[in-house]
């Protein structure tokens, strides 16, 4: 009290600080509403889930909401209703389909938005003080559903994990520099038309972008620069948080060859995906990798061995690989760290990655990652100290970063603890609750 009668005496700016002090916030009160399509089925869901333990690990009153709920979580909340539900999806598809020349190709390539939930007077959201988007698309909410939650006066943030919000309907752009005008003639509708789908939804995101408090968050600075050459966020402030990581249950001893039937020499290269010949992955680029390293360099070639995660639609491309390998399908999340731990570099051939999961993990079990640039990559690897960055779609250059890889001394403590540092569910918990605090 004495002290706050001596302020009271000094300048108006003493006085204002005083007030804040009063006034403060305890963020650990803070009731935070986390929504998202699913809880653990996609990397964005299952991004979403780890924020919200981290953040309660914190003290902060996280909860999720979601349409599809997997795991059996006191803290996360299903507002499923099946008829409307399947309707919205559906009706969604329906919509796409007729523009899209009735093509099956493209139909899951892009989201409108135009149909979803209005969860607005839902009771997580009532109560809640912030409320977080995440991926919201096939139904889950709809552009005016979240208009209808801005009109709350609640600070509303949305985590960006692709492309979707600075483009009018599609969630990587690609080669395509639409989105840094107005959309139209949308290469996945096979459209020539300047006023269709595409820019009929950025439209409405325009408009939805007027909310004050509606907030946005990108994953990568990649993906933050990309919203500030769009002309729907190029005027609005965006926030690069990554996504958190379990890095730290990583353990990064190597684990030795013999346990996987192979020679103590060998070096393991591990890659992963969700689906392996997704055409954003790059499989061809390992593909010409693998023959470039064979025929141009045959001392490297008998060292290396390709361990493959993940589901792959035409298997017949694993017998082009020039290199030896073992493919081991589809896993659960909680057996990567397994892999990484019997490799020694992990590998990305993606073209374009939004952020870079499986970068991360490898270096967090002391792998030496080899990636190209065109991405989140360049956030998680420093080129030619925690690994390499190879020249943009170059398999000469991946090639390279293999046999750096191969030869570099690095410590994998060294590796683990960069990760540790940077992507544990505490650091990003701590400034996601930074970010709240600056907003309320």
């Amino acid at each position: 009290m004495q002290i706050y009668l001596i302020l009271l005496d000094c300048t108006i700016i003493p006085v204002f600080f005083v007030t804040l002090l009063l006034t403060s916030i305890d963020i650990h009160t803070v009731k935070v509403a986390i929504i998202n399509r699913s809880d653990v089925r996609g990397g964005a869901a299952l991004s979403s889930y780890r924020l919200m333990q981290a953040l309660r690990q914190e003290g902060v009153e996280a909860t999720m909401l979601v349409c599809d709920a997997m795991e059996h979580d006191a803290h996360v909340v299903s507002y499923a209703r099946s008829i409307p539900d399947k309707y919205h999806f559906l009706a969604e598809r329906i919509q796409i389909f007729c523009n899209n020349g009735f093509s099956r190709d493209n139909l899951f390539k892009v989201d409108t938005a135009d149909w979803g939930r209005d969860l607005s007077n839902h009771p997580v959201v009532r109560e809640a003080d912030v409320v977080m988007l995440n991926w919201i698309n096939q139904g889950a909410l709809s552009l005016d559903s979240i208009a209808r939650i801005c009109r709350t006066g609640k600070p509303v943030v949305w985590t960006m994990h692709d492309m979707w919000n600075c483009t009018g309907i599609c969630h990587h752009a690609y080669h395509c520099e639409h989105y840094r005008d107005m959309c139209g003639a949308c290469m996945y509708l096979t459209s020539q038309s300047s006023a269709d789908l595409s820019h009929r939804s950025w439209r409405k995101k325009k408009a939805l972008y007027e909310f004050p408090n509606l907030h946005f968050v990108a994953v990568s600075n990649w993906l933050a620069e990309k919203c500030r050459q769009s002309s729907l966020l190029c005027n609005k402030s965006v926030e690069v948080i990554p996504n958190t990581m379990p890095v730290e249950s990583f353990a990064y001893n190597r684990k030795p060859n013999a346990d996987v039937g192979l020679q103590p020499e060998v070096k393991v290269l591990a890659m992963g995906a969700a689906r392996l010949d997704d055409p954003v992955k790059g499989f061809d680029v390992l593909i010409d990798t693998t023959r470039f390293i064979r025929e141009f360099r045959p001392q490297l070639a008998p060292k290396l061995h390709l361990v493959l995660f993940g589901d792959i639609r035409n298997a017949s491309l694993l017998q082009q690989l020039a290199l030896p390998y073992t493919h081991i399908g589809a896993i659960r999340s909680n057996r990567i760290a397994d892999v990484m731990s019997h490799a020694d570099i992990v590998l990305s051939t993606s073209l374009y990655e939004s952020f870079g999961a499986t970068l991360i993990e490898g270096q967090a079990a002391g792998c030496v990652p080899v990636t190209f640039g065109n991405g989140g990559q360049t956030d998680i690897v420093d080129h030619l100290r925690t690994g390499y960055v190879a020249q943009y779609k170059s398999c000469e250059d991946m090639a390279n970063g293999i046999e750096w890889a191969v030869s570099a001394s690095i410590d994998r403590a060294m590796l683990h603890n960069e990760v540790v540092n940077r992507f544990s569910p505490q650091v990003i918990a701590r400034r996601y609750i930074d970010y709240f605090s600056s907003l309320l």
